[in-house]
């Protein structure tokens, strides 16, 4: 009877991992998907192709859904630099000379005057600057 239990053990728990894999592995990319790296740390320009500053960060909420961007703005190699968050729809994408283009509705100048954010490592979150 051990035996026997120990075998229909084993053949449940085969069973349940086989059932487990074949629900979390993809056999195909997501049609319509990105990867993350045509956002993150990449170039961000105004309409008139000025450098606002670079997506610092992709904000993804639970379900996996991209909600926002994170966009260092002024400052020089990253000193003084304010971090800003737009919603991720307000980034625009187009590939200029075989490299994405991302283009931003704002100048630099309004983003600079936008509310800033710091990254809190204790609620591994953006919080707004002063908390």
């Amino acid at each position: 009877m051990n035996k026997s239990f120990a075998i229909g053990s084993l053949l449940a728990a085969t069973m349940a991992t086989s059932a487990f894999a074949a629900t979390t592995v993809l056999t195909a990319a997501p049609t319509e998907s990105w990867t993350v790296a045509n956002y993150y740390k990449q170039a961000v320009y105004d309409p008139k192709e000025g450098k606002i500053g670079d997506i610092d960060d992709v904000l993804v909420d639970k379900s996996g859904k991209i909600t926002g961007l994170v966009i260092g703005v002024g400052g020089f190699l990253g000193a003084g630099e304010k971090d800003v968050i737009v919603p991720f729809t307000a980034v625009k994408t187009a590939k200029k000379n075989d490299k994405w283009w991302l283009t931003l509705d704002e100048t630099k100048d309004e983003l600079k005057g936008a509310p800033g954010f710091k990254y809190d490592r204790t609620s591994t979150t953006w919080v707004p600057e002063g908390k």
